[in-house]
């Protein structure tokens, strides 16, 4: 599997970044037709999902909700304070597959990747890989 790494700048506390074109460039830069890439954050306080990208308000959505499930303030006992950002991104996960097709991520017409951030402003690291032929 071929890996590439790209940095993503968030800017404030909790965000969603949309990264599909990176994920598509690179697909598109490995020269493979059919396969699968392969998107992993290595952060305990980021995650990466697969939602809709035609209406911004569904990520406002996403983290709108994960604040009632997992509020910033609770009995945590983590010193850094950030108890609430390493949930969130446990729920989200770390990382998320995309069929590779003819040479194209196979994601759905309203589909987008996206970086979630839990614990910002912050650069992060997220590695793509592509495998396939």
């Amino acid at each position: 599997m071929r890996w590439r790494e790209i940095e993503v700048s968030t800017g404030s506390r909790e965000q969603l970044v949309e990264i599909t074109s990176a994920v598509a460039s690179e697909i598109g830069n490995s020269g493979v037709e059919n396969g699968t890439c392969h998107v992993y954050v290595p952060h305990t306080t980021a995650g990466v999902t697969i939602h809709e990208n035609a209406d911004p308000d569904v990520a406002r959505d996403i983290l709108t909700g994960l604040a009632r499930l997992v509020p910033a303030e609770g009995d945590y006992r983590h010193a850094e304070g950030n108890s609430d950002a390493h949930l969130k991104a446990s729920i989200m996960g770390f990382s998320a597959m995309v069929p590779i097709i003819d040479g194209l991520p196979a994601l759905g017409t309203w589909q987008g990747v996206y970086l979630c951030e839990f614990d910002g402003p912050r650069r992060r690291r997220v590695l793509i890989g592509v495998l396939g032929s």
